[in-house]
């Protein structure tokens, strides 16, 4: 199932709000997703994308930084990583800081699998872990 029909909207709503430099609401919407335990990556791509629209969010899809430097998701000047599993502590550090080198974002939301232990910020900029493990739990529909 595509993102089309599961939200019945294209994927990748254009992000014309440039002004959200802030992630907690990003965050907050971002604290509903419930995944089954072995979701695969464009699942929880999907599943980013629906709290996004379904929290009236703009966003860009695989938004280009610049070179070697393709973020997941931007809101406004938000970017946010999507990471299957439990990502190397090292080698995404070095990913997000890469990604808060640009000018274009103010802050990241990593949404992870499991818990992972990051900087509270990269650069000078704001760090957030939404981990999908410590969101399971009953989700009713």
């Amino acid at each position: 199932m595509n993102h089309e029909e599961l939200t019945g909207k294209p994927f990748g709503a254009a992000a014309e709000d440039a002004s959200v430099s802030d992630p907690s609401p990003i965050a907050a919407a971002l604290s509903a997703v419930r995944m089954p335990a072995q979701p695969e990556e464009y699942d929880i791509h999907a599943a980013v994308a629906r709290a996004l629209d379904e929290a009236g969010l703009a966003y860009e899809h695989e938004y280009r930084l610049g070179p070697r430097r393709r973020i997941d998701f931007r809101v406004g000047r938000v970017g946010i990583e999507v990471k299957k599993g439990r990502p190397a502590t090292s080698a995404l550090t070095r990913q997000l800081r890469r990604y808060l080198e640009s000018d274009e974002l103010d802050a990241v939301v990593v949404v992870t699998q499991r818990v992972t232990a990051l900087p509270e910020t990269i650069c000078g900029k704001p760090v957030r872990l939404i981990s999908l493990n410590r969101l399971w739990g009953v989700a009713l529909p």
